[in-house]
């Protein structure tokens, strides 16, 4: 009897990580996208509360820790309980990672929204925010679902967002060529461009992850990248 209410307290634990992910997971979500609505209908007022909402994230993530910890401690799971105990906390310092990047495009909002700049250069922006965020809702259903198929189609469009990184580079470099009027505002949407990336790859390591604990076994194959502008010259600051 008492073994059985043990295996059920446990059990209890893990739904409870499970439920804190899928939340932090929705607050990273709505981060993403109202920063993207931000930029692109310069409002500095929610660019604000992108940034006032990482911290709900960040909260989250401690509860995460000390949850997973304690049950570690209390517990000591072995094989697939543990392996769903180190995946929330992986996932929860991804989203986290995820949760500042959205909160750095919303600081860059703050500084341009009073800016006149037209719709067209932040269509190759949006197009990627677009996919990442695609990538994001994706993945984490691939860890509710424990669809680790679907946590490898994630993995695998890393190489499309850093496509379209890619060309959106080129384009904005070439705005700054054309009219030296358009470079401060280019730059700060590199940076924002950079952060998007970035969350792209974060979305990449929980599909690891995700397949990890699943399959009990790393991907075999090489992690897809063709990002170039990580080496080029424009600075930045994570």
């Amino acid at each position: 009897m008492t073994e059985q209410h043990t295996a059920k307290a446990f059990d209890v634990d893990l739904q409870d990580l499970a439920r804190m992910v899928a939340e932090m997971g929705g607050l990273a979500e709505k981060q993403i996208g109202d920063a993207i609505d931000a930029l692109a209908k310069h409002d500095a007022t929610l660019a604000q509360r992108v940034i006032a909402q990482d911290v709900g994230i960040d909260a989250l993530q401690r509860q995460i820790e000390d949850m997973a910890v304690l049950t570690i401690a209390r517990r000591q799971p072995m094989a697939v309980d543990l392996r769903e105990i180190v995946t929330a906390l992986r996932l929860s310092n991804d989203l986290e990672r995820v949760g500042d990047l959205a909160k750095n495009i919303g600081k860059r909002v703050v500084v341009i929204a009073d800016e006149f700049y037209p719709a067209k250069i932040l269509r190759g922006v949006e197009h990627m925010a677009d996919l990442v965020l695609t990538q994001v809702k994706d993945v984490l259903d691939a860890y509710a679902r424990r669809d680790s198929a679907k946590a490898v189609a994630v993995w695998r469009g890393d190489d499309e967002v850093d496509a379209v990184n890619n060309s959106l580079f080129r384009e904005l470099l070439t705005y700054m060529i054309e009219d030296p009027r358009n470079i401060t505002f280019c730059i700060h949407l590199l940076f924002c461009a950079k952060n998007i990336e970035l969350m792209g790859d974060h979305a990449t390591n929980i599909a690891e992850t995700v397949y990890y604990m699943i399959e009990g076994q790393p991907l075999a194959d090489e992690r897809p990248k063709g990002d170039i502008t990580s080496s080029a010259a424009v600075p930045f600051k994570r």
